[in-house]
């Protein structure tokens, strides 16, 4: 669990981050969980967008469904778009802050 002083930070890190997670008319595949899960384990922290005009899940229901199938935070949702981190198991090279 994320404090507020962590989430702000992190919203912080994310403005600068490319959205690089689309959830579409196809909803919540497997496909799009298991894209979510490399990246964080790649960059710990990314942005995501749904695609509300076809989508059948709302932003907050996709980026808190992706969070709960691959152990992630959700930081923020703001319109259409989210981001998610989770620390990485070695050498994790964003350090929140206390």
């Amino acid at each position: 669990m994320l404090t507020s002083k962590q989430r702000a930070y992190l919203r912080s890190l994310a403005v600068n981050e490319d959205t690089i997670l689309m959830v579409g008319k196809s909803g919540m595949s497997p496909e799009v969980i298991k894209q979510a899960d490399d990246a964080l384990e790649k960059r710990e922290l990314i942005k995501g967008r749904v695609l509300v005009e076809t989508s059948p899940l709302s932003p907050r229901e996709a980026a808190e469904d992706i969070a709960r199938q691959t152990g992630s935070d959700v930081v923020q949702v703001i319109g259409s778009k989210f981001v998610l981190y989770r620390k990485k198991k070695k050498d994790p090279k964003i350090v929140l802050p206390r």
